[in-house]
């Protein structure tokens, strides 16, 4: 959830020489952030530095991120014949990912393990379709309303490149991969079944085969949390707009689960966040299989030190419960 970001001082220093998508595609680089809160924070896993985009560029599209707007695409879809043009066998240029979590692992020599990460079809959908972000993915729900089968074989092409990223990932040592629907929850759970759940299960059937678990995140699903279970998924990752505890009962302890502090929970004061963090444990119990998270992206500005206090509460927790 933004392990390695602006927060940490280290990663500041190196974003001010370099560029996201530099920092990304040079693999020394990419690890060198990637391992920077393991040894801050020590924290349970190492979750690759990389950006959910990065395989738009070998589909075919220009992919650059501008400072105060963020990801923009050049070259967004807008004509059906923009589908037809999307390439899916150069997947091989997205090895400098692979690279990178080479070296992380080598570099923990299994002390803890490597996490990666993919997009969700639907998410990326929506950035190429967009070309950024998006308040009311106007443009993405008139392809998808309107020509269902050019939407439908837009899908089938991200769940082949992605699918191959993800068991690349895989290939390169990443222990367990994480699927971020971070849009979908502008769909409602009808549209949600109907034109996209077929695909998230195709992916992450795909990524399960080459013998990992799967972390499936949705924001803002609270609304629709067992369709998006039964989209699959070793974990169900849950945000901070629904209860965990409800959320795990909801879909009959049958996955993991993994989330859901509010990440801007993190600025409270430490009583404070002390009760928050504590009220999260004890939802959970102690019921196996509760990942301890944030509900969403750490923020920049969030102080390092609360971060770090988040450790040592859960790990006091888990010791005297």
């Amino acid at each position: 959830m933004r392990q390695a970001g602006r927060y940490l001082k280290p990663y500041r220093e190196i974003r001010a020489r370099h560029s996201i998508l530099e920092i990304c595609k040079k693999p020394a680089l990419a690890a060198e952030v990637t391992l920077q809160p393991i040894d801050i924070l020590d924290v349970d896993a190492a979750i690759i530095f990389a950006d959910l985009l990065l395989p738009i560029e070998p589909m075919g599209l220009k992919l650059e991120f501008v400072a105060g707007e963020g990801p923009l695409i050049e070259n967004a879809i807008t004509e059906p014949e923009d589908i037809d043009e999307l390439s899916t066998s150069r997947t091989d240029d997205l090895g400098y990912v692979s690279e990178a979590i080479i070296k992380v692992a080598e570099h923990l020599a299994g002390r803890v393990p490597v996490i990666g990460f993919v997009g969700a079809p639907f998410t990326l959908a929506s950035y190429m379709i967009e070309g950024g972000p998006s308040k009311t993915f106007l443009k993405t729900k008139r392809l998808m309303f309107g020509n269902e089968t050019m939407w439908r074989r837009l899908m089938g092409k991200l769940v082949d490149v992605l699918g191959e990223f993800g068991r690349m990932q895989i290939g390169a040592g990443a222990r367990a991969i994480q699927v971020f629907d971070s849009w979908v929850g502008a769909l409602s759970p009808e549209d949600y079944v109907r034109y996209v759940q077929p695909y998230s299960r195709a992916l992450i059937e795909r990524i399960r085969s080459a013998g990992v678990p799967v972390i499936h995140f949705g924001t803002g699903a609270g609304g629709f949390f067992r369709e998006l279970h039964a989209a699959g998924g070793d974990v169900l990752g849950v945000d901070w707009r629904i209860n965990i505890d409800n959320a795990w009962s909801e879909i009959g302890y049958r996955s993991a689960i993994q989330g859901n502090l509010d990440p801007v929970a993190l600025f409270a004061p430490l009583p404070e966040l002390r009760t928050k963090v504590t009220d999260l444990l004890k939802r959970t119990g102690t019921r196996p299989g509760h990942i301890v998270n944030l509900g969403h992206g750490i923020l920049p500005e969030t102080p390092v030190e609360n971060v770090k206090a988040v450790v040592s509460i859960v790990r006091e927790f888990r010791t005297v419960k």
